[in-house]
């Protein structure tokens, strides 16, 4: 079933694309973390079961006592019947299908460890909609659109398959979670350490957030991903707004833009400009994200190691014109928009999925999930944007007519100071732009980092691959000895 939206709903996507054409980093950067795990290519066969459960609207209160279905996926293959341990994604803001199909590593792993598979859909996405059609009407249908409500969505249904499926009353349950995914596997130990023996939080940015990590480091490490991937490929990707300006400046240079990029829809007026640099900035980051080591299509077809391909168009020494560098800029361009030849035009409205799950993370960005970004175009390739919050809460309230709450993550979750929990894996890649905001070190002997400098966005929960460097293999291992390590003291728990 795909979400129909209504007329409340249409009118917020237009003003989302208004205030994206501003380039405010403000609420733009917020939308990152949607793209993870879209991909529709998997080549691997799996097989599951498709169920329903009947979810509360509201965990918290008691005046709505209303119910809607959740969908979650199982696959029980492999599972050790009597007590075999279940793998439980957490998952975040999409289809829970992409995510089952994109997470190769629970499925690579589920015959050794004997394990139950369980993949949970987040509330408010795909199929699991509280109030149906009307959900993304207005923000009184989305106020129950929250990690705590999505937690303990999970908590409950984990203990309903715990009663109900013969032989998994004493199974030990470990949450596996990417990106905001991640995040909330590792909130799920955190919360309900009774619920779940362990968390493996991969690309997980649980301290993106206000005070917490500076706000430009996520643009730092993209702009790294460039600078080491080929010669002044990041120092070209610089120099090219101030030569966007400069060729917009004129309708003759307007229309040699969107002839030179084949855009689908010609820019028309200087202001245009601000929305093709905007559509530019997340072309980069997207491939930071995926910058993997073979060819994927995570969020567009992609050679193997894209950025390389792309810096081969942006190796100037010297200085060049404004449209030389701008050619080379637009076919970069095309690496990541056709590098299959097929597309007629290039789309500056679409850089990955056509996913309306993007809506949902708004409302989520402008209450609780509130993560400052900002550019100085000196030590990022981006041109210089501060944070600033009245400006991230002013488009909020012009969208949803909410404000966003900056420090309540810290609250709910405890910021850094989270050394009295126990039993969560925090993964990070290198060449990840969101490890910025992650935990890259070890906070205690089971609060543990497991860095792989030659990772991508949560590289270590995809199938297994030949091409995978040796530092993604060592890091699955690593979680799996935790997994088995986490198991064994469950057990012995339940015998004492």
């Amino acid at each position: 079933m795909k979400l129909g939206l209504g007329s409340r709903a249409a009118t917020l996507v237009a003003l989302i694309l208004c205030l994206q054409c501003l380039h405010v980093i403000a609420l733009k950067s917020q939308l990152f973390t949607r793209l993870g795990a879209l991909d529709y290519s998997s080549q691997n066969t799996i097989s599951y079961q498709t169920f329903y459960f009947n979810q509360k609207i509201d965990h918290f209160g008691f005046l709505e006592d209303g119910t809607f279905k959740q969908r979650y996926l199982v696959s029980d293959q492999h599972w050790d019947k009597e007590g075999g341990p279940i793998l439980f994604y957490t998952g975040n803001e999409g289809d829970i299908t992409w995510f089952c199909n994109n997470t190769g590593f629970m499925w690579d792993v589920a015959e050794e460890l004997r394990a139950m598979l369980v993949f949970a859909e987040h509330r408010y996405y795909g199929e699991s909609l509280p109030f149906g059609q009307d959900s993304y009407s207005d923000s009184k249908h989305l106020n129950y659109l929250t990690s705590e409500q999505a937690l303990a969505d999970f908590a409950v249904l984990i203990r309903e398959l715990k009663s109900t499926v013969r032989g998994a009353w004493n199974s030990s349950v470990i949450a596996i979670g990417g990106s905001y995914g991640g995040m909330l596997s590792a909130w799920m130990r955190m919360k309900y350490p009774n619920i779940v023996v362990g968390a493996l939080a991969a690309s997980a940015p649980i301290w993106q957030f206000p005070g917490m990590v500076p706000c430009g480091d996520f643009y730092k490490i993209v702009t790294q991903d460039f600078a080491r991937s080929g010669f002044n490929c990041d120092v070209n990707i610089r120099t090219s707004w101030k030569a966007i300006d400069n060729v917009s400046s004129t309708d003759a240079g307007l229309q040699w833009l969107s002839d030179e990029f084949s855009l689908c829809f010609p820019l028309k007026k200087k202001e245009d400009s601000l929305s093709f640099k905007a559509w530019l900035q997340e072309t980069w980051v997207n491939l930071a994200m995926v910058d993997y080591p073979y060819e994927a299509s995570f969020l567009q077809p992609l050679p193997r190691w894209p950025i390389q391909a792309v810096c081969k168009y942006l190796g100037f020494e010297s200085a060049v014109s404004d449209y030389q560098l701008l050619r080379g800029i637009s076919q970069a361009a095309k690496v990541y928009y056709n590098y299959t030849g097929s597309a007629p035009c290039l789309n500056t409205s679409q850089t990955a999925t056509g996913s309306l799950g993007f809506l949902g993370w708004y409302y989520q960005a402008c209450t609780e999930m509130v993560m400052p970004m900002c550019t100085d175009g000196v030590q990022d390739m981006f041109e210089a944007q501060e944070w600033n919050f009245q400006a991230f809460s002013d488009e909020c309230h012009t969208l949803f007519g909410i404000r966003p709450r900056g420090d309540w993550a810290q609250t709910v979750y405890g910021g850094k100071d989270i050394a009295s929990h126990s039993n969560i894996i925090f993964s990070n890649g290198g060449l990840d732009p969101w490890s910025g905001g992650g935990v890259n070190h070890n906070i205690s002997d089971s609060l543990v980092a497991i860095v792989i400098p030659d990772g991508a966005h949560h590289l270590d929960l995809r199938y297994n691959n030949d091409y995978d460097p040796p530092s993604v293999r060592a890091a699955r291992a690593l979680e799996v000895k935790y997994f088995k390590e986490w198991i064994t003291q469950a057990k012995k728990s339940t015998l004492n």
